[in-house]
């Protein structure tokens, strides 16, 4: 299974409605690896790692099942995995 880093920027209504904790959950469950905090402009800037299809997954998920956020935008960058351990809200 090919492993993927997805640097990604989440904009829109992404702050403030449990967002990171949500992405967090999700990526868990998911089993992938990364980072996800807020950033000073209102939006969300996160990295995935693990197998594309569950890269994809939780991308789609922040995007369209967060059941408070509302996702105007998502910038995705692909790029190589950097091998994180875990899955981490940065504050």
């Amino acid at each position: 299974m090919e492993k993927v880093k997805a640097h990604v920027f989440f904009s829109g209504r992404v702050q403030g409605v449990f967002f990171r904790a949500f992405t967090e959950e999700h990526a868990r469950k998911l089993g992938v690896k990364g980072w996800v905090r807020n950033l000073p402009d209102g939006r969300v800037e996160a990295v995935f790692e693990g197998p594309r299809d569950k890269v994809e997954r939780l991308i789609y998920l922040c995007r369209y099942e967060h059941p408070h956020a509302r996702v105007e935008d998502v910038e995705i960058e692909y790029g190589e995995p950097e091998g994180y351990e875990d899955f981490r809200i940065i504050y």
